[in-house]
């Protein structure tokens, strides 16, 4: 994770305030602070609140698009490695670790060939089950998977049974968060 950069906006942008994930217009040459950027979204200071702007509009913070590109498997199926790792940029604005090393996916099941083609189920949590920024987190993966090569269609349900808890945490997730 990189140190925080204060940068001057280069246009108008949306965000989501964090945590309630209401929608808010940051004007241009709005000064803001960039808290997090992981994943390819940025989390920002701005006005004595967090904001989350997604890295499509990383123009507006003079930031370049993360891109992503994976080989097609020629067999025309879904390569789960390449899924797992588009879930791995999927990050809780507020906190420095991806989705999966958070424990928050319960269950992530490719079905090739299916009546509606290659289908990715996503079975996830949120860390609180009142959570504002937990439909954006659960379209952020939605989103990022649906570029995994051969996927048609990806399906992202959110449950809390179990609720989740720190014991779900993998060792990485407990180091980078200073838990170990």
């Amino acid at each position: 994770m990189q140190e925080r950069e204060v940068v001057l906006t280069k246009r108008e942008v949306e965000a989501r305030l964090v945590p309630t994930g209401t929608e808010v217009m940051i004007p241009v040459d709005s000064f803001v602070t960039i808290t997090q950027s992981l994943g390819g979204t940025f989390t920002v200071a701005v006005n004595g609140n967090l904001a989350r702007i997604e890295g499509h509009n990383a123009d507006a913070l003079g930031k370049k698009p993360l891109e992503s590109s994976f080989d097609t498997p020629a067999d025309g199926t879904i390569n789960e490695n390449q899924v797992w790792e588009a879930i791995r940029n999927c990050y809780d604005p507020e906190i420095p670790v991806n989705v999966v090393d958070l424990g928050l996916i319960y269950e992530c099941r490719i079905e090739n060939d299916t009546a509606e083609g290659n289908h990715v189920f996503i079975l996830m949590t949120l860390t609180a089950a009142g959570c504002g920024m937990g439909p954006v987190i659960a379209e952020d993966v939605k989103c990022k998977v649906e570029h995994v090569p051969n996927v048609d269609k990806v399906t992202v349900e959110l449950t809390f049974d179990p609720p989740w808890n720190n014991d779900m945490l993998t060792d990485e997730a407990k180091l980078e968060l200073g838990m170990l």
